[in-house]
Order: structure tokens, then sequence, then C-alpha cells
């Protein structure tokens, strides 16, 4: 398609040069390069299609170069990118060195936090008011924070609420309110927002029925009884937004998301309301392409496809071979079919963690409590306690939530939780707000809690029945990749054992996770070249196997530790300190990993290509070690 618009929108400025009917060809445009982006990539697109009028809305009314503006987690950023300027690289997102699929400060000063979880932004978009009325006293400075029905029942988001209502200050919090997360919304918040969705669009009728039903005497007991009942109606009438005014808000809504003019004037009129505002805006996932508003989970983030005006939607690649995901979520299932006491938690991820099958099959032991970790930890404890074997199956990088819960409910309590930490690892074109780098390290600093991590497919179901019957906590980390099968002897699980692949004279790969067939791979080829690298599956980490890594150390002339984890804190320090407390010497230890910062977004063979941690990246590290244990060696001699 070639573009009018779009390439004159250089800065939000631009727009209120363009008609009424201009504007709804730019809504048109946007949409049409969300669909070009989506043939050659995955991308999250459903959740931008269904914001597009209101990201035009909030930047003809509101000025975002002094006016602050917070989308919550983020993935619904792409229409507020097109609009400041960033169409000419915009085929460039979610490719390394490109523009990010989230917000991103680096890239342009409309993007105020690089969000990616759910539920902070009024918490954010507070604190940017709180801190404006400070730093720039007399200029009024507004501040938005767009938050979707899924991230409400978030503790903090009710947290920043309170805090609000306190404060009074001019906030605006616009609820997106599109019946969806990834996955449809679920519980009483979702149940409410149901009934909203029956109350008819605003029109100012219901702000002048509240502001009479605050006037209207009360005149005898019969008067009194009769316009009790009739507050009793009208506030049933106006029950989308009860429960947002009895917590300090003023609530203006509901509005159509996609009714440009409509939108405009409703941000008008709270732009001016004093206090904490609540605007309540009904959109459609989706909207704008059809396949998209009849499946938006399927939608969220598809697969690369083309459009085809015959069959509607032909995808250009094939479905790859399982995942990790796949592999654990098949376990779980049989693991659930075969004893009656398993259950399984996640957090509004059912999609994404694949438990669609688990939730048809076992409707009763299944429990998604939408976006709310650190509840889904603490009810993990609960069941747990009651007799229950819990697998709360969360994402690494959203199960951080949930740190405190972790710690009291389930450590320890010594309760026998099992905690599927999905995504751990590199999480390719996600970015930093969602790469998995960092359980191992919050995970082991807890006592009682076994860690673990699948070198291949082949470990995956043998683990998951090993902490379904072990007596305490454990976690199981696996990486957002194709599962891989290592050839080999398969040795059973057993407590705090590793496996040893293959024994080297040279040295060992000690692989903590989905590296290993990386490590099989790299010592393959080492061998090639003369130097003979042993491999061993760690499988654990706490307990750490230091009877096999310590004959390791002693027995060849070193040892590299592979995870996939940041190094500080990780599976290496681990097996550095056991060595220093045991005595033994630790310059024949080298760790590869995660450096101490964060990772940029870009395809997974990228990443680990540029951290070391590839087959290349393996045999160089293995090279220098042996060249240094040779020099040594000769400087003893």
């Amino acid at each position: 398609m070639e573009y009018e618009l779009l390439p004159m929108i250089s800065s939000p400025e631009e727009l209120k040069t363009l008609s009424n009917q201009q504007l709804e060809q730019l809504a048109e445009e946007i949409r049409e390069a969300l669909c070009e982006i989506v043939s050659d990539r995955p991308a999250h697109f459903a959740s931008n299609l269904g914001v597009v009028e209101l990201a035009i809305a909030l930047h003809l009314v509101f000025d975002f170069s002094k006016d602050r503006l917070i989308w919550d987690t983020g993935h619904q950023i792409y229409p507020h990118k097109l609009l400041t300027g960033r169409f000419p690289e915009f085929q460039t997102i979610r490719r390394k060195g490109g523009l990010m699929g989230y917000p991103n400060p680096s890239e342009s000063d409309y993007d105020l936090f690089m969000t990616g979880h759910a539920g902070a932004s009024v918490s954010t978009s507070l604190g940017l008011k709180a801190g404006d009325d400070l730093v720039y006293p007399g200029e009024n400075r507004k501040s938005v924070a767009v938050l979707g029905d899924g991230a409400l029942p978030s503790g903090v988001v009710f947290e920043a609420f309170n805090n609000a209502a306190g404060l009074n200050k001019d906030l605006l919090v616009i609820l997106n309110d599109n019946k969806m997360g990834i996955c449809p919304r679920v519980g009483g918040l979702a149940k409410y927002l149901d009934k909203a969705r029956a109350a008819p669009f605003y029109n100012g009728l219901k702000r002048d029925v509240s502001w009479l039903l605050n006037k209207v005497p009360m005149i005898g007991e019969s008067a009194a009884d009769t316009l009790g009942n009739f507050k009793d109606a009208v506030k049933s009438f106006l029950h989308g937004g009860m429960l947002f005014e009895e917590l300090g808000f003023r609530y203006v809504g509901p509005v159509d998301g996609h009714d440009l003019p409509s939108l405009q004037n409703a941000l008008k009129m709270v732009k001016e309301i004093k206090g904490p505002v609540l605007l309540h805006v009904f959109t459609e996932k989706g909207h704008g392409f059809q396949p998209a508003t009849e499946n938006p989970v399927k939608f969220h983030t598809p697969a690369p496809f083309c459009r085809d005006d015959d069959v509607g939607v032909v995808y250009a690649q094939k479905p790859s071979s399982p995942a990790y995901t796949d592999v654990v979520s098949d376990s779980i299932h049989t693991a659930m079919s075969e004893d009656e006491k398993v259950c399984v938690l996640t957090a509004a991820m059912c999609q994404g963690n694949k438990l669609d099958q688990i939730r048809a099959d076992f409707p009763d032991r299944f429990f998604d409590t939408g976006i709310c970790e650190g509840h889904a930890v603490a009810f993990a404890g609960g069941m747990a306690k009651s007799g229950m074997r819990p697998v709360v199956d969360i994402y690494s990088t959203f199960l951080q939530r949930s740190f405190d819960h972790i710690f009291q409910e389930v450590a320890l309590q010594n309760l026998p939780v099992t905690f599927c930490l999905d995504r751990a690892g590199l999480c390719g074109p996600d970015g930093p707000t969602h790469h998995g780098l960092f359980d191992v390290s919050y995970m082991r600093v807890f006592p009682n809690i076994t860690i673990m991590a699948p070198g291949d497919t082949q470990d995956v179901a043998p683990m998951l029945n090993f902490c379904l019957t072990h007596d305490g906590p454990a976690s199981i980390r696996y990486p957002k990749t194709k599962a891989e099968t290592v050839e080999r002897d398969f040795a059973e699980i057993e407590y705090g054992k590793s496996e040893v692949i293959r024994w080297g004279e040279d040295g060992m790969f000690v692989a903590f996770g989905a590296q290993l067939s990386t490590c099989v791979a790299a010592a393959e080829r080492l061998a090639k070249d003369g130097v003979d690298i042993g491999v061993i599956n760690a499988r654990f980490l706490r307990p750490l196997d230091t009877e096999t890594i310590f004959r390791a150390l002693q027995e060849t002339g070193f040892v590299i530790t592979v995870e996939e984890n940041t190094l500080c804190g990780g599976f290496g320090s681990a097996v550095l300190e056991a060595a220093n407390d045991a005595g033994i010497r630790t310059d024949n230890i080298r760790r590869l990993g995660i450096p101490d910062h964060f990772i940029e977004h870009g395809e997974r063979g990228e990443l680990l290509a540029d951290l070391g941690l590839d087959v290349a990246g393996l045999m160089k590290a293995a090279h220098e070690m042996s060249q240094k244990h040779l020099s040594s060696d000769s400087a003893v001699a």
C-alpha cells in the first residue's frame, strides 16, 4: 500500500492540521501498517488494532510534549509510535537494532517508561503528576494512564487508586475495556465490567442524574422509602461506575472507543475535571480486521501471515516443532490425569502457557487468577497446605512480581508447590521487559526450594513427576524455544544428581538448562580440533551435584558453566561458591551466561551469538581455557 498521510506525521502536532475525513483515513493507514508488520514476523497485533482511534484522540486533545502518557503493559504501543514520528523506522520493529515492540525512552521523548508488565501505569502516572506539580508549579501538566481491563485486577492498581483518591491529584485513568487480556478476562471485576457493557454510552445524563439524586430531600418515612427505592434503581442504571466512584474517582463513560469524534469530546471534557477521573472506553480487540475480531486470542501475537481475499488468512510459515512450553503442558496434563491432587494455576496466560486443553479437561483443577501473580503464589500455598499438589505455571519475568509470596507463603512454610517458569532465558523480539534472566538468582536465595532445569525434552516429564512427589517447593525453568533432544543413554532423575553425557580429559562443559544441546555440539566440533571436552547435564542447582562437579575440577583442566540466566547469583556463581567453601581452587572455572546489563530485543539466535552462548562462543571459551591451562602447566614445569 502507498501511504498518503502517515509519512507526513513527524510529530503529533501534524494531526491537528487534518480534517475529520483525513483522520479516519489515517486510522485505516495505521491498521494497514500493522497488517504489513505481521506479514513477515510475529508481533502484537489484535491489541494494537483496538487502540488506533484512542491513540489518535489522545494526541489530538493532549500535548504530550509536556503532558504525560503511560501505556500500561505497552504491547499496544504501535499506533502511538506511528503518531510520534517513527513511521520511517516502523518496518524495523521487533528486529535487532530496530524499534522495540514496547515503549522505549531511548527511541522517543513520548515514551516515558519501558513498560512490559501490567498494572503499574496508574502508580507511575500519579508519581509523574505529583512530581510535575513540584518541579513545574503553575503549569498544570496533565497525566494520563491507559489501563487495560485485563490489568485492572492487579493489586498495585488498587493501591494506586487508593493513593490517588487521597492525594486528590488531577489524574486521568482511561480504562481500555475490550473484554480481554491476552485471553478473556476472568474474576469478579470481569463480571462487573460485563454488566457495565449493558449501560448506554455516555451522553451526560448519568452525571446529571447523579447530581439530582444528591439534591433530593428526604421528607417522611414513606417518601424516604420511595426515594430510597428510586435511588437504588438509578444507581443500578449507573452501576458501570459505582465501584470507581466509591474508590474516589469521578467516573465518566462508557464511551465508544472507535468513534473518534465522541472520544475527542469525552477527552476534552475529562481534561477539565479536577481530581482523579476514570474514563471508561469500550474498544474491540482486533478492530478493523475481521479474523482478529473473531479470534483475538489467536491474533494477539499471530504467526506471520498474508491476507487473501478468498480465504481470509494464509500463514506464511508452517507450524514449528513443539516448544518446551508444549512439552511441559503435555506433562502437566498427564500428571493431572494420573493424580487428582495435581492442579494448575496461571496468571492470565492460559494460551501463552498452552494450558487450553488442561482448562477444558480439568476445569475444577484449573485456576486463572488474572494478572495477579502474587495472589496466585499465595493461593497455591493455601492449596498445598490443604493437601493438593499445585503447579504454578507463570513466565519467569512475571513470577518476579510474586517474590515476597514465594518467600513467605511457600518457601518459609516448606510447602510442596511446583513452579514451572516458562520463558526462562532470552525471549527474542520481546526484549528486556520479557527476558527471563533472573529467576535462578531470585529463587536460590530462599532455603527449601529445589531448583531444576531440563537439559532437553527427555528431562521434562521425569522432572515434573519428581517435583510432584517431592516433599517441598521446587522450580523448573525452561526457555521459549524449540524443544531439543540430546541422544544418549538417559539417566533417571535422582535428587541432586547431574547426568554425565560424556567425560573429557581436557575440560568439561556443565550445562544448566536447554544449552545442553549447544554444549554437546560444541564438544563434538572441539574434538575435531583435538580438544577433548566433556559435557555434564547439571539438572539441579539446589542441591548442587558437588561430587561430580568437583571431580571435573580436579580431574580435568577446567570447567565452563553454561546458563541462560544472569551471571550475578546464577548457576555459575553457585559452583564458585561451593568450590570456595570446599577449599578447591577456582581459577579453572569460567562462567558463561548473561552479563550484568539488560539485553535488548532481537532474534534468539542473534542474541545468543552476541553473548557467546552459541556453538562458536562455547568453542572460543574452551580454546581460551585450554590455552590458559597449557600455559599454567608450562609455568609449573
